[in-house]
């Protein structure tokens, strides 16, 4: 079946990517192990960054808010999810310590990365922890993502890159893995989308199983199995799956374990001042001298 994925995203079945996080929400927080080394990545690069945002915003889940909460206490918290279950850990009432300083509970909002129930230019700091990779359109989901940044606002993000589970895609075939988008590629949707001064890098990262086996369970288990629309439709047969196994099986190394490539990209890019009004006319902005 050929590839029917584009330059701008793959072409994603996005009802059944909402039905698996729906399914697999409740154990969800016990297998994100890689969504946790990827915040806590994106936290050491926040170090370099100087804001004080009034409202931030995460979009996927809000497991990242506790941690930014604690480095911006007095931001307003929301959290977006299109899967109703994936915001469940955010009901429980607030603490007393959080009443006797006066935070705000986290706001949970079900709503789809593309279209966002907010008001333009109402967030100032925008998070977003392996969502990127998971949007049909992410060229229309980074455009939604700049109207509601306020200007100077900053989106934080991670996503994988095209070298992600290649050890699966070489013996599954091209069609078992999702086409991700290239660093690069990523950068130059961000200035599409109307973000100034993108900054790219990539890393890339290690998982290594003893058992092949346990890498679909934990794919499975995170809601992270493939979802391409050009997808093999029937089960994997025995047959198949025993030759999957095999072939992964001959790149176990010395130490015994079979390596697993994850290519990490992070980005954080801001919303500068529009150079033009909506209706085309431009913007000239006059400084008084001192």
């Amino acid at each position: 079946m050929p590839d029917t994925s584009t330059p701008l995203g793959p072409d994603l079945d996005s009802a059944l990517i909402r039905r698996r996080a729906e399914r697999t929400a409740p154990a969800y927080p016990q297998h994100r192990f890689l969504a946790e080394e990827t915040a806590q990545r994106l936290l050491e690069r926040l170090d370099y960054l100087r804001i004080t945002p009034r409202r931030v915003l995460d979009l996927g889940g809000g497991n990242d808010l506790p941690a930014l909460r604690a480095r911006y206490p007095q931001a307003e918290a929301i959290a977006v999810d299109f899967a109703p279950a994936r915001l469940a850990h955010l009901a429980p009432r607030p603490s007393w310590l959080s009443r006797l300083v006066r935070r705000e509970p986290t706001k949970g909002i079900v709503a789809d990365a593309h279209a966002l129930p907010l008001a333009t230019g109402s967030v100032d700091f925008l998070w977003s922890n392996l969502l990127l990779h998971w949007l049909a359109e992410p060229l229309a989901a980074l455009a939604e993502w700049q109207r509601v940044l306020a200007v100077g606002g900053t989106v934080f993000f991670a996503t994988v890159g095209p070298d992600t589970l290649r050890e699966l895609r070489e013996v599954l075939g091209p069609t078992a893995v999702h086409p991700f988008l290239d660093m690069h590629d990523v950068g130059d949707l961000l200035m599409a989308a109307g973000f100034a001064d993108p900054v790219m890098d990539m890393q890339m990262l290690t998982l290594r199983y003893r058992d092949p086996a346990r890498l679909w369970q934990d794919l499975r288990a995170s809601g992270a199995t493939n979802a391409r629309r050009d997808r093999r439709r029937t089960l994997t047969g025995k047959v198949q799956w025993q030759r999957a196994l095999a072939a992964l099986e001959m790149r176990r190394e010395a130490d015994g374990t079979i390596p697993i490539t994850v290519e990490l990209v992070f980005g954080h890019a801001w919303k500068a001042a529009p150079k033009t009004l909506p209706d085309g006319r431009a913007v000239i902005r006059v400084h008084r001298r001192p």
